[in-house]
Parts: structure tokens; sequence; C-alpha cells
């Protein structure tokens, strides 16, 4: 990589854009179908990958890995309601994305955030954390 590349790298490359708008599809379905192989595949295989969700903080591949395969599957439905991808070169990203799901009756407001790495492999998650908002944050128009 080139100094001018480290100092002004491309933001959101077209590109690159696409390549992880056709990639995050494919961990979407796997989330909601509770495909813990593919979900687990698509983190990076280290124990430096990391994973903050609801209850869990989860340190390295392994515990990335026995999380999923340890879900219930039942009630992962959930709509996307918004979704921004940034890529920062042609080898770093972050998707973040909001979230509903209906749990009981009840709207639940969340939020995604993932940094992306290119691999000789493909892409990875390499950091990603997982919030709820306050159930009063439902109530409140979108802006």
């Amino acid at each position: 990589m080139s100094e001018a590349e480290i100092n002004h790298p491309r933001i959101n490359d077209p590109e690159v854009v696409a390549e992880l708008e056709a990639l995050y599809p494919q961990y979407e379905k796997a989330l909601v179908t509770n495909d813990a192989a593919t979900l687990t595949r698509m983190f990076w295989a280290s124990p430096q990958a990391m994973r903050f969700g609801l209850a869990e903080n989860l340190y390295g591949i392994d515990e990335i890995e026995a999380f999923r395969k340890a879900r219930s599957p039942a009630n992962l439905a959930r709509t996307i309601r918004r979704l921004d991808i940034v890529t920062f070169g042609r080898n770093y990203a972050s998707i973040t994305l909001e979230f509903e799901r209906a749990v009981n009756a009840r709207t639940i407001l969340g939020r995604q955030s993932q940094v992306w790495v290119r691999f000789p492999e493909g892409w990875r998650i390499v950091a990603a954390h997982v919030s709820q908002l306050p159930a009063e944050a439902a109530a409140q128009p979108q802006k």
C-alpha cells in the first residue's frame, strides 16, 4: 500500500461498496435462519475477533461459534430500517444498521455495527456490536 493510500484512502469506492452490498445479505439470511456455520465463517477465524451482543461479550472465534451453535432459532426475524456501508480503501469497511423486531406483540429497535477487513480468504467481520434501544425509542419518529 502506498503512502498516499494510507494517508488518503479512497472512501466508498463504488466497486468495494458493491462487494459488501452483495455480501451482507448472506450474513442477514444466515442470521435470521440461524445458519451457525455461515455466521461463523463470516467472522475472522482468530482469537482476536470479538462480538458484543445484547447480553454477552464474546472474545475469539471459538466463543462466537459456541454462542451461534447454542442460540435458539426462535424469533430471529427482523426488518432492516437503515443500512450504511462505508469503505476505507479496498480492504476496510464498516457496516452499520438499525433494525426492528416484533417480540411479544411489541416492536423492539436495535442497532448493529460491524468492522470488516479483506483477508486473502475474503471479507471477514473482525468486530461486531449489537444493542437494543429503550422501549420508548420505538415510539419516536425516524429522522
